[in-house]
């Protein structure tokens, strides 16, 4: 049976939380440099675990705290079901943050300042707003005492910034005995709402975006061999113009244009609502109906390669027998191989690829239960307005969580200002969210957790 409506109190108290939570936790700098080394890793994410647990057990709950390396800890909690028979469902969110340069921002970006609605600060919408949310949901269901249909774990995970290499990975490989019996989870980037012109009225409609799928990526290096020698010589086996021509044969290919189902299901159902037909001859003047999540959505068009660091040499005049380019690959659910092979043909010869991190694309059905439970929540929330599916363009923890046979969702319920330009502000200067926004998905995951 659902679980019972909260009383105005209750509810009143979930909402205040949420928004408390995620600015307490923005004020804790968990930025995320990556890299493999703990001693440069710092304490970050370690106070926010250690801010969370006693939260949790101060209503009761035990969570269990789980350290894959000095500094990065994850932390889980479960609260049993009343059918505990039936397939668990994970919420989930990181508590580490991409890092951020306080000269660029307008505001203090560890601040959690509270400016115009808007809850301000690094990881406000990646993704200290999700944590703040279901953390407030699981001290709620506790103090309730109530029971979920089915059993719910909620989770905090370390180091997503840098792959979950040392976070959801990690435990995939390590702990997986910790997630048996979960079937299904949410996460991050999905469930905000844009602005839609409907057709027969011209009235702006909200339609809440649930990611099922997202692209796969591929982290790793170019590295070209030469030989070696004085700068003053000519040399035709120089590293350098090797890694160059490898360079700009990669980023002059153009990749085609693909529309997979999720992408099609998505645009069929925004030309449903608006009467504006889509072309894939002329994708780019149908992509600005997308609104926030336009950015997004651009990215899950093609499969795409981006160059992103440069290291070579050592001294002005040596010609240095190796050099280095990193690179950014993004493919789209079932591309893996294919890119990754013509990254090879394309990079040459003398040109290694080599790859240091692949987190798999992810595909889950667009039309299950889960996914009407979510419609409903957010429709109970926001009468009249529509849910469409989505793909994703860069990554989340359900990669490594889909290694498990759990199909993930994207699924941060927020009801957003139809001007807001959300996509660019995550990683972006001056991060923040409505307050009004967090209050909401509160109240949708809450609704969500009681009838699903």
């Amino acid at each position: 049976m659902p679980i019972a409506a909260p009383t105005a109190d209750e509810l009143a108290l979930l909402q205040d939380e949420a928004v408390r939570f995620t600015r307490e936790l923005i004020r804790i700098d968990t930025s995320n440099f990556g890299g493999d080394d703990p001693a440069t890793w710092g304490r970050g994410e370690t106070e926010a675990a250690d801010h969370v647990v006693p939260l949790l057990r101060e209503v009761g709950l035990e969570p269990i705290v789980v350290e894959s390396a000095p500094g990065r800890p994850s932390v889980l909690v479960t609260i049993p079901g009343a059918d505990r028979s039936r397939g668990g469902l994970i919420l989930h969110g990181h508590l580490d943050v991409v890092p951020a340069r306080a000269e660029d921002w307008t505001v203090d970006p560890f601040g959690g300042e509270l400016i115009d609605g808007m809850i301000y600060g690094r990881g406000a919408v990646d993704m200290k707003d999700m944590v703040g949310m279901i953390l407030a949901l699981a001290r709620h269901l506790a103090r309730s005492g109530q029971t979920p249909p089915r059993d719910l774990m909620f989770a905090f995970f370390a180091d997503e910034e840098n792959g979950g290499v040392w976070g959801t990975e990690w435990l995939a490989e390590h702990r997986p005995e910790l997630f048996d019996g979960m079937t299904e989870a949410i996460s991050e980037v999905g469930g905000y709402s844009i602005s839609l012109p409907e057709e027969d009225t011209g009235e702006d409609v909200r339609a809440y975006l649930v990611q099922t799928a997202e692209k796969g990526l591929a982290w790793g290096r170019l590295r070209a061999h030469g030989r070696a020698g004085h700068g003053s010589v000519p040399n035709q086996e120089n590293a350098i113009v090797r890694l160059a021509r490898a360079i700009a044969a990669i980023d002059e290919h153009e990749f085609p244009l693909q529309c997979i189902a999720s992408v099609r299901a998505l645009f069929d159902g925004i030309t449903e609502i608006t009467g504006t037909g889509w072309d894939e001859g002329d994708i780019d003047s149908f992509l600005p109906l997308a609104g926030g999540a336009r950015q997004f959505v651009s990215g899950t068009l093609r499969d795409s390669v981006n160059l992103t660091m440069l290291e070579s040499g050592y001294k002005v005049n040596v010609i240095p027998q190796t050099a280095e380019a990193g690179f950014d690959c993004r493919f789209l659910p079932g591309h893996q191989e294919e890119v990754l092979a013509l990254l090879d043909e394309l990079s040459g010869e003398h040109v290694e690829v080599i790859v240091d991190h692949v987190g798999v694309s992810v595909d889950s059905p667009r039309e299950s239960p889960l996914v009407d439970a979510m419609t409903a929540a957010v429709q109970a929330e926001d009468p009249g307005c529509r849910v469409l599916p989505y793909c994703l363009s860069a990554g989340t923890d359900n990669k490594s969580l889909s290694l498990l046979g759990i199909s993930g969702y994207g699924f941060v319920p927020l009801q957003l200002p139809p001007d807001l330009d959300f996509a660019p502000l995550f990683h972006g200067v001056d991060e923040r969210v409505p307050v009004e926004a967090v209050r909401f998905g509160a109240r949708v995951l809450l609704r969500l957790v009681g009838d699903c």
